[in-house]
């Protein structure tokens, strides 16, 4: 098996959690961001993340591949979600915010996606096109960007910690750790001691990477 990724989508982390949750032996292949014509050849369509299954299929979708992932072996480890109408109603509140901070961001970390001056344009374009306005022009905003998110947090304290419920992981957790992973690209951004802790310890169940080194 095989997982094509962008290191900097919160959709792929959620497949790349289960991965390290459940210690699979899965590797992980980064895709150019320009290159959709790789990513339709697989799935028919322009989306990431997408797993190569052990026939030499393809599968799509990042919450099917989560599933397939966690049930492989017949001892699926995933507890059902309880606060996925909250956590919803999060992302929809901090996208906005989030979306003018990291995508200026993503294109100067370093990133294989972007190994490319052509990905980097393409991503550029896309994402410029999406927020409404250059990425120089979002950079220079980023204290009204992180003013707005920082005072989102607030509505996260209930999110309950994973030494909370046995070091156990929720498909809760697969909807909020990836878009949280990704903010640590930005410096400024005021988890809260409480949250702070969250994604230390959900980290450390999946080992995903966090951006802090690289923080912009």
């Amino acid at each position: 098996m095989k997982l094509f990724v962008f290191e900097h989508c919160p959709y792929c982390v959620r497949a790349m959690m289960i991965v390290g949750y459940k210690k699979l032996d899965v590797p992980f292949e980064v895709l150019q961001n320009h290159d959709v014509d790789s990513r339709i050849r697989m799935v028919g369509a322009n989306m990431v993340p997408i797993l190569q299954k052990p026939d030499g299929s393809f599968m799509g979708e990042s919450l099917d591949i989560v599933a397939y992932l966690d049930g492989l072996d017949g001892n699926p480890l995933l507890e059902p979600p309880r606060h996925e109408s909250a956590i919803k109603a999060w992302l929809d509140e901090a996208g906005y915010f989030s979306a003018r901070l990291l995508h200026p961001r993503n294109v100067k970390l370093g990133l294989k996606e972007y190994g490319s001056a052509e990905a980097i344009a393409w991503y550029t374009d896309k994402k410029s096109a999406a927020i409404g306005m250059s990425f120089d022009e979002a950079m220079a905003a980023t204290p009204t960007w992180l003013a707005g998110l920082n005072a989102t947090f607030a509505a996260l304290e209930f999110v309950p910690l994973p030494s909370e419920r046995g070091n156990r992981l929720s498909l809760d957790d697969i909807l909020l750790y990836p878009p949280l992973r990704n903010l640590t690209a930005v410096k400024g951004v005021q988890f809260g001691a409480r949250l702070e802790r969250y994604i230390a310890e959900v980290t450390a169940l999946t080992g995903i990477r966090l951006f802090g080194d690289l923080a912009i």
